[in-house]
């Protein structure tokens, strides 16, 4: 095989299509040149037909610089040719005039409405993990209203105001939009098409033109509210493939499942810890106003009440309401909605009676509707074994349970009781305490008062548990369920 004189990259094939992009035309002028077909020109680069084609056609307008390096060493091409390629592949990876539009704006994320309260840690690993690269597919995992978008907005604003990602922000259909939106940029279209095909069947022209429109910048794309089924794992792998400065932010009920992904489970906030009282009957003031979930609370409060000024006494309620919505923002802000109309101990006792209807705002809104219906879904999930478990974890006393007392409840070993676990922590159904040394865990309080509301049949058994179990729970049972 002869080699091609740098002299001139040559001339366009007259029967290639119009649309044909430069670097496709390149690429079958000089295979023509030298008498190869695709497939001659695949096998000497390793590119897999599909590929040769796709660019010749114009399908493809972005190749990766080892994908242009491997067609040029095929090709057998001299200096100022191989220089021409890699100008016209180059120019196909800024992605026409919305990519250059996108360098020039530096697209922003929507503006949250309210501070972030806590989140602190979570905050700084997503921020650390996104910008270097280690994780290029975070999923932030969570109950409804347990603040994923929000910590996605907050994630999103601080690699963009340090400059290190451009942020395109997609919200799904149902996804609360509780921020205001930036302004729809030229890409945006080509974002919410490119994310379509993304979880649909059909052609796949939308996501080849995101993957155009992102080319090698480092971007930051956010889907908010994503729906619990995976994207094509096909169209997904070769976005990320074909986009190597891109990093996708997700925010879901559940995890996706793919590989590439590292999930990020989102629990509810800390809650003041029951502790011995230390002026009468009152717990340590200042400790409990630090606690996140106290501090979100009374955050709340002061937009209803401004002059609420909390004494030890309100701060001990206080306390005591947020280990009864068990940290979780959505219910602390619904639940002060109601200090509008009624005090702390007459909201305390409500919540301690019956709390579906104060995780309602006072002002309207479904906010607890969507808390009940999502619990709904993560109970349903759930095989008979989890519920069977997390039965007779409710039965037992309102205490911390750690990994032995499952295996002793279930009969199964550690390595199964482990896994049965880390579904209930994704189901949104108990959270986790990692304190001391130890890993601990409990049933979020909603979630008991919910199935007492909704299953009955389980709260029947009501005995404490012992070494054999909850009253009426024998280990075999649970692990026969559990298998």
């Amino acid at each position: 095989m002869s080699t091609i004189s740098p002299a001139t990259a040559p001339a366009a094939d007259p029967s290639a299509a119009p649309e044909t992009s430069q670097v496709g035309t390149l690429i079958r002028g000089h295979r023509l040149r030298i008498g190869l077909t695709q497939r001659e020109l695949a096998d000497l680069s390793t590119i897999s037909v599909r590929a040769i084609r796709d660019l010749e056609q114009g399908k493809a307008r972005r190749p990766r610089t080892d994908t242009v390096r491997l067609i040029a060493d095929a090709l057998r091409l001299g200096p100022r040719a191989r220089t021409a390629l890699e100008a016209a592949a180059q120019q196909g990876r800024c992605g026409g005039s919305a990519g250059a539009a996108l360098d020039a704006e530096s697209p922003a994320p929507p503006t949250a409405l309210h501070g972030l309260t806590g989140r602190e840690a979570e905050t700084e690993v997503m921020v650390r993990e996104l910008s270097s690269g280690a994780e290029r597919l975070v999923n932030v995992v969570g109950l409804s209203g347990v603040g994923k978008t929000r910590l996605a907005l907050e994630v999103a604003n601080r690699l963009h105001a340090a400059g290190l990602l451009s942020v395109l922000w997609h919200a799904f259909p149902g996804a609360a939009r509780d921020y205001l939106a930036a302004d729809t940029g030229p890409g945006q279209q080509i974002v919410r098409a490119g994310v379509v095909h993304l979880f649909e069947s059909g052609p796949s022209d939308g996501a080849s033109e995101l993957a155009e429109l992102l080319g090698d910048r480092a971007v930051l794309l956010v889907l908010d509210g994503a729906p619990e089924r995976a994207p094509r794992f096909d169209r997904l792998t070769r976005l990320m493939r074909d986009c190597p400065g891109l990093r996708l932010l997700v925010t879901s009920e559940q995890p996706w499942q793919v590989p590439g992904e590292r999930p990020f489970l989102l629990a509810p906030l800390e809650v003041p810890a029951a502790a011995e009282p230390v002026s009468g009957d009152r717990p340590d003031a200042a400790g409990v106003a630090g606690s996140a979930s106290v501090r979100l609370f009374l955050d709340h409060v002061r937009r209803v009440r401004p002059e609420f000024a909390p004494s030890a006494a309100d701060l001990a309620e206080v306390a005591r309401i947020c280990r009864r919505l068990d940290g979780h923002p959505m219910a602390l802000g619904a639940a002060a909605s109601w200090l509008a109309v009624c005090d702390l101990p007459t909201l305390s006792r409500s919540l301690d009676r019956d709390p579906g209807p104060l995780l309602d705002h006072l002002a309207g809104g479904d906010g607890g509707r969507r808390f009940q219906d999502a619990l709904h879904r993560g109970l349903a999930r759930l095989t008979s074994g989890h519920r069977a478990l997390l039965a007779a974890l409710c039965a037992a006393p309102e205490g911390e349970f750690g990994l032995d007392e499952v295996v002793g409840l279930t009969g199964l070993g550690l390595p199964e009781c482990g896994r049965m676990v880390r579904d209930l922590l994704i189901g949104g159904v108990i959270r986790p305490s990692h304190e001391a040394g130890r890993s601990r865990f409990r049933v979020l309080q909603l979630v008991r008062a919910f199935r007492a509301e909704h299953r009955p049949e389980d709260s029947a058994h009501s005995g404490h548990a012992g070494p054999a179990g909850p009253r009426g729970v024998a280990p075999t049972a649970l692990a026969a369920a559990a298998r």
